[in-house]
């Protein structure tokens, strides 16, 4: 159930509100979410590491605080799995290359849409 604002634009988060989710839909949801959250954590700890390497004066380690205080509140707006925002961080996160099109094969193709037409 698509709903269209008064300047004719598709309303997808009232789209998205009424979606419905079967149980195949939903495994293959949160397996999608979970490896690209995954990913992004492999990522951070590489990126870690290596500050962590480069480190010679305490200016460094807030340096490093900094950036870890950053990522995660990033990590923790990009990746929230209600149903209701879960197309549009799926639309996110395949338009930043963290998400491969693929992954999401299962879904219906009215969600795959919603995905793909997510702004970028």
């Amino acid at each position: 159930m698509s709903t269209v604002t008064p300047a004719g634009v598709p309303d997808s988060y009232s789209a998205m509100r009424h979606l419905h989710w079967s149980h195949a839909e939903k495994a293959v949801a949160r397996k999608a979410f979970e490896s690209a959250l995954k990913r992004e954590f492999e990522r951070l700890i590489t990126e870690t590491k290596q500050m962590a390497t480069a480190i010679t004066q305490a200016d460094d380690l807030w340096e490093l605080e900094g950036h870890l205080t950053r990522r995660r509140r990033e990590i923790d707006r990009v990746y929230d799995y209600r149903y209701s925002m879960l197309l549009d961080v799926f639309g996110y996160l395949v338009r930043e290359g963290r998400l491969k099109p693929e992954e999401l094969d299962g879904l219906a193709e009215e969600k795959l849409a919603l995905i793909r037409a997510y702004p970028g």
